[in-house]
């Protein structure tokens, strides 16, 4: 199966070179995907899976959409 991820802002510099065809196994999660990645938990604050917010363990399927999103502040 293959899904799309989105690495933004300073999340970007995660995002893997396969991003638009990005490989999971069935049954695979948001949170096993972000761990693969290296992301650090602590940086992570949104998770968007086809447009919608979605918890770290929602489960992904072939085609998805992955959008991570950082922490973002501002002044």
């Amino acid at each position: 199966m293959n899904i799309v991820i989105k690495c933004f802002a300073t999340l970007s510099r995660f995002a893997p070179a396969e991003a638009e065809a990005f490989s999971v196994a069935p049954g695979e999660t948001v949170a096993d995907v972000v761990a693969r990645l290296g992301i650090p938990p602590d940086e992570l604050k949104l998770v968007f899976v086809n447009g919608a917010h979605a918890p770290l363990a929602t489960p992904l399927a072939d085609g998805d959409r992955v959008g991570l999103f950082p922490a973002v502040g501002g002044g």
